[in-house]
């Protein structure tokens, strides 16, 4: 197949250092992200939600199976067993990917329990069984106080990491450098870190609704073009601090809100994690591949964005928060408490699962 004939996502894969992932771990959508050459995917409650609900009768079906094999266990442990299944499937896509890449790319993340945000211990447990289910598994900490510290300690035991809740220059700097003492402390017990493929998400488009939340809620009168570039321009910043400290973990960009997020990123060493729906829309799309990440954000916007907004100041200079602040930035509240809500949601799907409702009629 010649390079003109591919659509823009796997040019964008085929002709320049970045790698897209599926941002799900339904296998249905990673086949097909998987087809232009995705080398990842992900998994958090959200997903994890949505994909029971896309094949509700099929997971009640599964959670009532083992629910039978394992009859001491509560609807947590089996809430987590149906996360665990649901990457499992996803990361079987992506092992071939794993192995070519010699486990650089190739990987599902699976999100700790998001309730755990302040409880370094226990992520760092659930990470060590996550990292058992399958060799191309990476986990998801939160860029919270204790992620950080999560972070460290269990990328010196050997998990890949992936730092969530982020999106600040801060929170990445402060998860690569926890990422740096980890592998430090693997080189000095002796032990490998080859394999090992740790990334730090900016999520562009929660701090960019964020900022649309500040406007309405305060009445802040900007540019409205601006807030679409202030995700860019922090990811942007941060890209520029983890090239000249040459870091070993990988940025990714999230939360994809429209094209700026995809096509402003295009040439640099990282990931971008699109959904399906926005796979199909940028490889229907007229927008070019060409490099931009070294393409600096125009200095009126983040002027704008400066003048309106302390919180993407905060956001965007790398002392903007320290790390004892990253848990009540508003962006991180917001998106722990969604998080947290679909975890609680899927507690009571497994429960429906259980005892369904006597008084429907059921099919």
């Amino acid at each position: 197949m010649q390079t003109r004939q591919l659509s823009p996502l796997a040019r964008t894969i085929a002709e320049t250092a970045t790698d897209i992932w599926n941002d799900s771990c339904a296998v249905d959508e990673l086949e097909y992200a998987v087809g232009f050459g995705a080398v990842g995917a992900t998994a958090n409650p959200t997903i994890v939600v949505d994909n029971w609900r896309k094949d509700a009768s099929g997971w009640a079906e599964r959670t009532r199976a083992l629910a039978l094999e394992q009859p001491a266990w509560t609807e947590v442990e089996l809430a987590w067993a149906i996360v665990e299944e649901m990457s499992v499937r996803g990361a079987k896509l992506l092992e071939a990917a794993f192995e070519a890449h010699k486990g650089r790319q190739g990987r599902l993340s699976i999100q700790t329990d998001p309730t755990l945000f302040r409880s370094t211990e226990p992520m760092v447990a659930q990470a060590l069984r996550f990292e058992d289910l399958v060799p191309n598994v990476i986990v998801k900490f939160p860029a919270t106080q204790a992620g950080i510290a999560g972070i460290e300690e269990a990328t010196a035991r050997g998990v890949s990491i992936n730092a969530t809740v982020s999106f600040t220059v801060s929170q990445a700097i402060a998860a690569a450098e926890a990422v740096e003492r980890g592998l430090a402390q693997r080189r000095s017990g002796g032990l490998d870190s080859d394999r090992m493929g740790p990334v730090i998400t900016i999520m562009m488009g929660r701090l960019e609704d964020w900022l649309r939340v500040l406007t309405e809620r305060d009445g802040i009168v900007a540019d409205p073009s601006a807030l679409a570039w202030s995700g860019v321009a922090v990811f942007k910043r941060a890209y520029r601090i983890f090239q000249e400290r040459g870091y070993r973990a990988r940025l990714l960009g999230a939360a994809i809100r429209h094209h700026l997020h995809w096509s402003e990123l295009i040439g640099g060493d990282v990931i971008v994690t699109l959904p399906a729906v926005w796979q199909r829309r940028f490889n229907a799309s007229d927008v070019a591949v060409r490099s931009r990440i070294d393409d600096a954000v125009d200095a009126r916007m983040i002027d704008e964005l400066r003048g309106h907004f302390p919180d993407f100041e905060r956001a965007y200079e790398p002392g903007g928060l320290s790390i004892a602040e990253f848990d009540t930035f508003g962006p991180s509240v917001r998106t722990l408490r969604a998080f947290i809500a679909s975890y609680h949601e899927l507690l009571h799907l497994v429960s429906d699962a259980l005892l369904p409702n006597p008084d429907l009629k059921q099919t």
